[in-house]
């Protein structure tokens, strides 16, 4: 499917959810839009390799015959039902039934059967308990298919979903949709829905252009980055993961088998469950990947409560967008959290340096980590400075990259990324100053960053070699910074201030001579004109 047609597929999706979901929040109608596509996605990849198993003994039906190809099967060998759901656990790692596959439901929905809410209800309960080898409890929690928003009792109810299953169904066939094209699809519907969110879109979308400058910074060797890309990573982790756009962005870039295991957590449910279906509708395996609801600031997550440093879990590679200036509360049991007692808590009205403390105590001695936030970390005084100067004299801060205004739904404060690391070569810190107008490209609602923009970041990044365009990039030694109070506001060390344009005098000189010439001659031929016809002269 080319690039044109997934767009056009995103746009077929995005133009049946504006249509369809009335008077409905845009919130709430997209959990049951992305649940759908879900549906679809786990069906289709069920039913291929099911027909694989099978081989011959899959059936062949009559184009007008309506019915799932395995619900035939099943029904002619009840007796093999067992081992087949066997191999297809093994095989597939999970197992979904005929009546709850997308094919059966959306031709229920064809049909208006009166029986489809209960069914699709058994269906999503299916999936979260006995679909897979690990369980998925709660995955469709947040959909609730008795919702008055659908419609009041449970006739007008059906009829709603039947109405929605139906125009997803014939809008998908219009289209050659394999599992690459639903993902795509799933992303350009979630990064829709956050468009329409306006504000409330930062608890769960990264922009994929910010994604990819991440994603490309902590795929480098963390040691030399001149040297390319890393062959493996053994773990990446999101301690804000949203809807893991961010991790599968990493996936994508170090290729399909080229990460161990993904790690996320996240602590708003229904964002929780987005992630889930995110990663196993972009091929993750459920073995490859652990997705944790929980709450980062207070580190309820028992695998990272481990106070054995052996056994601690380490990432290579860690990421994250959390909220930007969050509000928390900080107490006398974390200031002695094995993750902030070296360095002291963050402010009870911005935790921003407690979500990159927590990130940063889990990413291993040869690992990198880069963490999205506002530009106030950089220079706020108080305990943010005590954390930051720390981090500073540590060697810990590798790399200060200023990003444009208007980048993110959540926001239209300019940001920046910085780039961490525990044992760094560099003596000095990387300022990357990519703000400017020639660095992005100006849209009506939302500025953009063009892959040329984030070449050119990942690049400077990579080579650490700023000579040249000294507006653009610098490497600033610990003495400077030492001098400038530890203060690591990008204007201090990169001028910011446009420059003015050179004028050169002496043909601006001659462009005016030049006008004046033309003006003279074009006088001249109209007083001509008007002498003629007896009128006074211009003067």
């Amino acid at each position: 499917m080319t690039e044109q047609d997934q767009k056009q597929l995103g746009n077929t999706l995005w133009g049946i959810a504006d249509q369809l979901r009335g008077a409905m929040n845009a919130d709430d109608f997209r959990d049951y839009m992305l649940s759908f596509l879900f549906l679809r996605y786990l069906s289709d990849n069920y039913e291929a390799a099911a027909h694989k198993e099978l081989g011959p003994d899959y059936p062949k039906l009559e184009k007008d015959d309506r019915r799932a190809p395995l619900a035939v099967w099943y029904a002619q060998n009840p007796a093999d039902t067992a081992e087949f759901e066997k191999q297809m656990r093994r095989k597939t790692h999970y197992v979904i039934q005929p009546a709850y596959l997308w094919g059966s439901i959306s031709e229920m929905a064809r049909t208006q059967d009166g029986e489809l809410l209960h069914t699709l209800q058994k269906g999503f309960d299916y999936i979260e308990n006995e679909s897979f080898a690990s369980t998925f409890g709660g995955l469709f929690s947040e959909i609730n298919l008795n919702s008055e928003k659908l419609g009041k009792g449970y006739t007008a109810q059906n009829a709603k979903l039947c109405t929605i299953i139906k125009a997803i169904a014939e809008g998908l066939e219009k289209f050659s949709t394999d599992k690459d094209t639903l993902g795509d699809a799933y992303e350009y519907l979630i990064g829709q829905f956050a468009a329409g969110s306006g504000k409330k879109a930062g608890e769960f979308y990264t922009p994929q252009q910010i994604s990819s400058i991440l994603s490309g910074i902590v795929t480098l060797d963390s040691q030399e980055p001149a040297t390319g890309k890393k062959k493996q990573l053994e773990s990446v982790f999101d301690f804000a993961c949203g809807s893991g756009s961010l991790l599968l962005n990493v996936r994508h870039r170090m290729g399909t088998h080229g990460i161990g295991k993904i790690y996320g957590q996240e602590k708003n449910i229904t964002t929780y469950n987005l992630a889930r279906m995110n990663m196993l509708l972009h091929g993750v395996k459920d073995s490859e990947f652990e997705i944790y609801h929980g709450d980062t600031l207070t580190n309820d997550w028992d695998m990272l409560r481990e106070m054995n440093p052996a056994k601690m879990p380490k990432f290579d590679a860690v990421v994250a967008n959390p909220p930007f200036s969050y509000r928390w509360e900080p107490t006398d049991a974390l200031g002695e959290d094995m993750r902030f007692k070296n360095y002291g808590l963050a402010p009870k009205s911005a935790a921003d340096f407690a979500f990159l403390l927590h990130g940063f105590h889990y990413l291993k001695p040869e690992g990198v980590m880069a963490i999205i936030l506002p530009h106030g970390v950089l220079f706020r005084g108080g305990a943010e400075e005590r954390i930051r100067t720390k981090l500073l004299k540590d060697g810990n801060i590798d790399t200060v990259i200023g990003l444009p205004a208007n980048l993110f739904f959540s926001t239209g404060i300019p940001v920046c990324i910085l780039v961490l690391k525990k044992c760094k070569k560099p003596d000095d810190v990387l300022f990357i100053n990519a703000s400017g107008p020639e660095h992005f490209e100006k849209g009506k609602r939302q500025n953009r960053l063009l892959p040329e923009h984030i070449d050119k970041i990942i690049n400077t990044y990579q080579f650490r070699k700023p000579e040249g365009e000294e507006r653009y990039a610098r490497r600033v030694s610990m003495e400077e910074i030492e001098t400038n109070g530890y203060n690591l506001n990008i204007s201090r060390y990169i001028s910011t201030a446009q420059a003015e344009e050179e004028i050169d005098l002496q043909a601006t000189h001659a462009d005016l001579v030049a006008l004046t010439r033309n003006a003279e001659a074009a006088r001249d031929k109209h007083n001509a004109f008007l002498k003629e016809l007896g009128l006074p002269p211009l003067p």
